[in-house]
């Protein structure tokens, strides 16, 4: 008598669908139910209701033949009776596919007829009689097609392995071919092995069988392609039917390499490629419940800091492939060579390769003021509609705000309740045709924003440009445009103002009752943390934030090394002087900075000509009569609108004569307004800064980093393409250099150099074409002239590197952007350069705009120090077969950096090879530095230091991964 399975289902060896009884044929396949193998029917007496998958898949199998085995119980033994030359199982009380123990003395009889009475009470699932779904055992009704439970259908059990022997014990039998790893047949495959037994644990997967309607789908399926059912929901379904029984674990490999878990469907890691070895293999899940003994697989072998990082071996684990490195010491990834210090500490490196092209100035400005309007326009409706006025939540009207929190008896108020000095019946508007004359300072320190805006006003088409929202706003909502750290932003301001007790503006305001001046003054306090923040400056900064187009500063004083003696750099007065007058010719805005920089002051002097030192002015005009032995001169304007220049050429100089008073002062005299020679313009300012506004320019913007050591992950290298001959003006700004308070403060060195490259696919530095002065500045900039071509641009920084850092010390990524501005438009790539795109640029520098010094023959020693706020020493050894050993010592300079990490370096230049020895950076911006070096150099027949350094070494301090991108020797 057979089982039920035998008499109300049967299993298709084809698809492994169940059917009836009463179906002759598979209603899946359409196979014929005669097809059924040996291997089913010898199996039958089985307690499960669907045949072991192990003979199912194993039907095409060439050794299929030897799992085939038949299984009898008797009432006289408890021992099962096996077929010679078959294999047995491990443990007779053990039913192969649910593994529940049977009672000694219980025959096979006896057994079917219980199954017939009552299902296993063990299991956690039952069929369906109707569409054969697997059900769990709580449920009274099945899930798919409700029909209701029949206690008469046996019960889907889930597998177990089974542990077989070969042959009798002792003998050593060929059967191993059966279990092969790796094979491609449907196989199980074997996880170990120990005293004759191996444990079979699952088959190969190629297929997944869906919980809802059993189909089998390929592993390539995510979804079924019958029901379409998730795999991820029949997966979830195996794992929740484990009560009792441990379901089937996945099997997966542990890489050798990276310790990634892979399914053992694929041969080679996902990660690092690595291929599978035997020694790999893993099992995940814990022991299964109810089986015997398990023998341990090769991979439980495996050594635990192979196969996980163990924190007690040491080395750390990179965060970009999580591969585990042994080497503490170590700075890059031995997997994916990703270095440790950005992998740790910086944040995500920007794309490889981003693309942009250059877009026109106006439609760039047009598009962001556009969707600025759409919110304007919401929080306008909902403050309407409230009946409420509008009060900006991130810059509130508090104490906190102001430039003294302590101060007392401030107000803030709106227009309506301001008393002003104009007529009560004027009404207040954002402008009326902006003068210069409008303008008057507060009590806040902040000249260079307002000399700035007195040169605005000379163009009304510059002001409507800053503010966004151009009429009164009865809410009191206002947008301003502004370029702060050279990105656009529009900032959104309330017209809450501060006052003093009488109503009367505290800080700077406009005449006639205008609003421009006020609120373009609250939105710059806004985006640097309150009013506090911007006391003191320089004009350029206000007109790069005003206008955000390129500026440069033109200095008139001469300039030096530092404190060291050296000779100052002389000043070429005509040039100069032309450079003053072609930027009044091409329409670009001037300040000029009074007494500021490293000049010597004399307060009484400079009050008795009328001149207020470390003040900003704006240059109006530029005149030149030397053609007819006239004077050079200057119009500038004192921002407080009082209080002017005493000496020659004032207002009431008896140099003027009738002809010249009448070009110069048409309108007569105005206060705050003064003309001063270009001769006392060098003796009494600093600079005359230039903003080169222009129309019909194109800009772009990149954001990037500046890595604090010579990684060239985050270098901010642009590749660009010039198609046709264009003028080019670079900017390169850092964030942060204005802040409420000034120990945030801690401008980094700055310098923006452009080279020739001839690839696109692999850009190298070539011909230097020009760089920027290097400065402790919120921004540098320089400009040239380019023909067709590709070029590179790379940005640099190198007194905020830290060599040394302290235990769980945070480094600094300080954030910057580079901004392109050129007549024609461009195409320019954000591309990662080459590891030693640092050390091959200071070379090109440094050769090109250095001071060369010949030493001994075939050596040459390159020095750069105008302009570059600091040292950079390089040397060139060009022997063909000596080493060039070079200790340079500059112990004696004060506030300085050394990307060395020393003052005292020793090095040993290969044959035919240039080295940038060390590069000194003034620390503070504020307070002046010293720079003394000392070159000594020798030959030597072979590498390493001989008696200067340890044995063995070529560099010291030696050269780490930190600073190999700089330091490193460069092929001549």
């Amino acid at each position: 008598m057979g089982t039920i399975a035998s008499v109300l289902q049967w299993k298709c060896v084809l698809c492994l669908q169940v059917n009836p009884t009463e179906k002759s044929c598979c209603f899946n396949c359409g196979a014929k139910r005669s097809l059924i193998s040996s291997i089913e029917k010898e199996v039958r007496p089985m307690c499960s209701p669907v045949n072991f998958p192990l003979e199912e898949n194993n039907r095409t199998s060439k050794n299929h033949s030897q799992l085939k085995h038949s299984v009898s119980y008797s009432n006289s033994s408890s021992e099962p009776n096996y077929r010679q030359e078959k294999p047995v199982f491990y443990s007779a009380q053990d039913c192969m596919t649910c593994m529940t123990s049977k009672p000694k003395g219980i025959s096979a009889s006896h057994e079917q007829n219980q199954t017939l009475q009552q299902p296993n009470n063990n299991s956690s699932t039952w069929s369906c009689k109707r569409c054969t779904f697997s059900n769990l055992i709580d449920l009274n009704c099945c899930e798919v097609c409700e029909a209701p439970r029949s206690p008469n259908i046996p019960l889907t059990l889930p597998r177990k392995p089974i542990i077989v022997s070969y042959g009798t014990p002792g003998l050593d039998s060929d059967n191993k071919e059966l279990f092969m790893p790796g094979s491609h047949s449907k196989e199980p495959v074997v996880n170990g092995k120990k005293n004759g037994t191996v444990v079979v644990n699952h088959l190969c997967e190629t297929s997944w069988t869906c919980k809802k309607c059993t189909l089998i789908n390929p592993i390539g399926e995510n979804v079924c392609s019958a029901c379409s059912c998730s795999q991820l929901y029949s997966e979830k379904r195996i794992e929740s039917q484990g009560s009792g029984h441990s379901p089937k674990k996945k099997e997966t490999w542990s890489c050798p390499q990276c310790t990634l878990l892979n399914s053992h469907s694929i041969s080679k890691c996902r990660a690092c490629k690595t291929a599978m070895t035997p020694q790999s293999q893993t099992k995940v899940g814990g022991p299964i419940i109810g089986s015997s003994p398990v023998p341990s697989s090769p991979a439980r072998n495996i050594p635990s800091s192979i196969r996980t990082p163990n924190s007690a071996i040491g080395g750390w684990q990179c965060s970009a492939c999580t591969f585990h490195n042994k080497k503490s010491k170590s700075y890059s990834c031995e997997m994916c060579q990703s270095s440790r210090s950005l992998t740790a500490l910086s944040p995500p490196a920007p794309a490889a390769i981003s693309r942009h092209e250059s877009e026109p100035s106006a439609s760039l400005r047009h598009t962001e003021e556009e969707q600025a309007r759409l919110k304007w326009k919401r929080i306008v409706g909902f403050c309407r509609t409230s009946g409420d006025k509008f009060v900006d939540d991130s810059f509130l009207p508090t104490g906190r705000s102001l430039h003294n929190s302590t101060q007392e008896g401030v107000q803030w108020l709106r227009p309506s309740q301001i008393v002003s000095s104009a007529a009560s019946h004027v009404k207040w508007a954002v402008f009326r045709t902006p003068l210069p004359s409008d303008i008057s300072q507060g009590i806040l320190g902040d000249c260079w924003l307002l000399s700035a805006l007195a040169v605005l006003a000379e163009r009304d088409e510059l002001v409507q440009n800053v503010m966004v929202t151009r009429e009164v706003c009865n809410e009191g909502a206002y947008q301003i445009r502004l370029c702060k750290d050279g990105m656009w932003r529009t900032v959104l301001v309330d017209d809450l103002l501060p006052c003093d007790q009488r109503g009367h503006l505290l800080y700077s305001q406009a005449k006639r009752k205008q609003l421009w001046v006020p609120l373009i003054e609250k939105a710059m306090a806004k985006i640097h943390g309150g009013y506090g923040a911007l006391v003191s400056g320089r004009s350029i900064e206000g007109l790069a934030s005003l206008t955000g187009a390129p500026c440069e500063s033109i200095s008139l004083q001469p300039s030096s090394n530092g404190s060291n003696g050296e000779e100052a750099e002389g000043l070429d007065e005509d040039l100069i002087w032309a450079r003053l007058l072609s930027s009044r010719t091409a329409g670009f805005l001037m300040g000029a900075s009074c007494g500021g920089g490293t000049m010597k002051i004399d307060e009484e002097e400079y009050r008795l000509k009328g001149l207020r030192p470390r003040h900003a002015y704006s240059v109006l005009d530029v005149l030149d009569f030397s053609s007819k032995g006239g004077p050079r001169l200057l119009r500038m304007r004192n921002p407080w609108g009082h209080f002017s220049w005493r000496g020659d050429w004032a207002d009431d100089s008896k140099l003027w004569n009738p002809e010249l008073r009448a070009i110069c002062m048409p309108h007569g005299d105005v206060e705050g307004v003064f003309w001063i020679s270009f001769q006392d313009t060098l003796i009494f300012f600093d600079c005359i800064d230039v903003c080169k506004v222009r129309s019909g320019w194109s800009e772009v913007r990149l954001p990037g980093l500046l890595p604090p050591c010579a990684f060239s992950d985050h270098v901010l290298a642009v590749l660009v393409t010039v198609v046709e001959p264009t003028e080019l003006d670079l900017s390169l700004f850092q964030e942060g250099s204005r802040h409420t308070d000034k120990s945030q403060r801690s401008p980094v060195d700055l310098c923006v150099a452009l080279y020739r490259t001839g690839s696109v696919a692999a850009p190298q530095i070539g011909q230097l074409v020009v760089h920027s002065r290097r400065q402790l500045r919120g921004f540098v900039a320089t400009n040239a002239f380019l023909e067709p071509g590709l070029y590179l641009i790379i940005c640099l920084a190198f007194n905020h590197w830290d060599l040394n850092p302290v235990e769980g010390a945070v480094t600094l990524y300080p954030p910057c952007v580079l901004a392109l501005h050129s007549s024609k438009r461009l195409l320019v790539e954000h591309i990662t350069p080459s590891p030693f795109v640092l050390a091959d640029g200071l070379i090109s520098l440094t050769m090109a705009k250095g001071q060369r010094y010949e030493g001994r023959e075939g050596m040459t020693a390159y020095y750069l120090t105008q302009g570059w706020a600091g040292l950079v020493v390089t040397v060139e050894n060009r022997h063909a077969d000596k080493w060039l050993q070079v200790r340079c010592d500059c112990q004696e300079s004060f506030n300085v950096v050394s990307t060395r990490g020393a003052l005292l370096t020793v090095d040993a230049i290969p044959p035919l090879h240039r080295q940038v020895l060390l590069v000194l950076t003034q620390l503070e911006g504020g307070g002046g530095f010293a720079i003394a070096h000392r070159l000594i150099h020798r030959l030597s027949s072979q590498g390493g230091l001989n008696d200067w350094g340890p044995p063995g070494e070529s560099h010291q301090p030696l050269l780490t991964s930190a600073v190999t991108g700089l330091h490193t020797p460069r092929p001549i």
